[in-house]
């Protein structure tokens, strides 16, 4: 399997630490020099190791936020 090669752009935040170290965090990645993507994923503290998690598009970070708006929640 070949190495994913990555790249963070911008930190956006932290959702949660774990007592282990490891984060919850929003970032602009960009995945193999590829253009960017929002990520939501668990990081090692030196970011060396990576959990699994979802990257969204602009439009697809746009539309969870107005989802996460609406006064259903």
């Amino acid at each position: 399997m070949s190495e994913i090669k990555y790249e963070i752009i911008q930190k956006i935040g932290v959702l949660s630490t774990s007592a282990s170290g490891w984060s919850k965090e929003l970032n602009l990645i960009s995945w193999n020099d590829r253009d960017p993507k929002y990520d939501l994923r668990d990081w090692s503290a030196d970011h060396t190791k990576m959990g699994k998690g979802v990257t969204l598009s602009k439009e697809e970070l746009a539309a969870l936020k107005e989802l996460l708006n609406t006064p259903s929640l």
